[in-house]
Formats: C-alpha cells, sequence, structure tokens
C-alpha cells in the first residue's frame, strides 16, 4: 500500500485531567480556590465570587516535599479535609480558556496526587445564594503525603521551620490569612496558628 494511503489517526489524545473530571464542552468553568489559589491563581478568568463549600475544611493537612520544605525537613500546605464547611473563593473560567486552565490545575495540584479532584456544589454569595458546580481540589486520605492528625502546635513548628523551592512555610500561611482577611473571609483558626509560628520565628516580637 503506498504510504499515502496509509490510515492514520488525526483525533488528538485526550487530556490527563479527563481521566478524572468529565465537562460539558463548551461551558464555563468554576475553579473553587481556598488556598493559594486565591492570592495566586494563575490563570485567567472573567469573574470572582465570595463562596463555601459545605462538607469540608480547610486545614493544614498535605506534607510539602518541594515548594514549601524538603523530604528531610517537610512543610504543610492546605487540603480540604472531610467534616465542616470552608468559605473561598469561586473563579468563572470562560469556555475558550478551559481547556488551558484545566491543564494547568493539573500541573500545578495534581504533581503527586495527594488531591483528589472533585466536581462540587457551592454556593456564591450574592445573586440569591446561586449554587453552581465546581472544579475543585480535596485531599486524598489515603495518600503518603496525607497528615490530618497533627496538633496545632505541631503545624506551628513544622511551619516555622521549613522552607522550600518556593520560600518559606510561613509566606505561605501568612498570605492565605492576609488575603482571606481582605476579602472579608477571616479564618480564626488559621489567624492563631499564624500568631503562634511567628511567636517561634521570633517575627511577633519588636
Amino acid at each position: 500500500m503506498p504510504p499515502d494511503t496509509l490510515p492514520c489517526d488525526d483525533a488528538a489524545p485526550a487530556p490527563v485531567w479527563s481521566r478524572d473530571v468529565t465537562l460539558e464542552p463548551g461551558a464555563d468553568l468554576w475553579v473553587f480556590g481556598y488556598g493559594s489559589l486565591i492570592w495566586n491563581p494563575g490563570f485567567p478568568f472573567v469573574s470572582q465570587s465570595r463562596a463555601v463549600l459545605y462538607g469540608y475544611h480547610r486545614r493544614f493537612c498535605i506534607a510539602s516535599h518541594r515548594y514549601r520544605g524538603t523530604p528531610e525537613h517537610p512543610g504543610l500546605v492546605l487540603g480540604l479535609d472531610v467534616g465542616g464547611c470552608c468559605h473561598g473563593i469561586a473563579f468563572r473560567v470562560a469556555p475558550a480558556s478551559v481547556p488551558a486552565v484545566m491543564d494547568y490545575l493539573w500541573e500545578r495540584e495534581m504533581f503527586t496526587r495527594a488531591y483528589r479532584p472533585r466536581m462540587l456544589r457551592i454556593r456564591l454569595d450574592g445573586a440569591a445564594g446561586r449554587r453552581v458546580t465546581a472544579c475543585t481540589f480535596v485531599v486524598d486520605r489515603q495518600h503518603g503525603q496525607y497528615c490530618g492528625c497533627l496538633d496545632d502546635a505541631t503545624m506551628a513548628r513544622r511551619i516555622a521551620a521549613s522552607v522550600g523551592e518556593r520560600g518559606p512555610n510561613v509566606e505561605y500561611l501568612a498570605n492565605t490569612v492576609e488575603h482571606l482577611e481582605q476579602l472579608g473571609l477571616r479564618d480564626r483558626r488559621l489567624s492563631v496558628l499564624l500568631a503562634e509560628v511567628r511567636r517561634l520565628t521570633g517575627e511577633g516580637h519588636s
């Protein structure tokens, strides 16, 4: 058979994220941010709104061996653990940007698969409590990086002592607390944790 008559498959391979979530083609996308996505989303969006997710709460429950710590001295980053509720920010992504944004989120959040991507219902502020489905990253409790059993004192010591590729662990905590407060979403537990970390590092004293 001549080479130009050989059968070929021009179909693009399915994106990696399609193995975990199914999105409606041509629809916009909501992404729920509860930690670093609040102050550093890193992707284009057309609008944002304060929002609440029920059934999960924000907690330092994932060991960071790279960005905010090292394998020898792991730091801690936030995850959504089961129980309670979490106030955060919902970002709306335009349909044309959805594939690229999903690619970006998978590269950023799913590097070690410590998170489980889920399409979950959230309630937006305003608009009579409109509910939408958002792409959300919850912690995988079976993953080796999960450490949701740490008490507050242990969390504070680890955050105070850890530094990774993206800087001191305390910067991650401080940025989250600062931006939550700017949005009127004060998380008392994180604020208390930050005060203790600053006491341990000496930042809280003149």
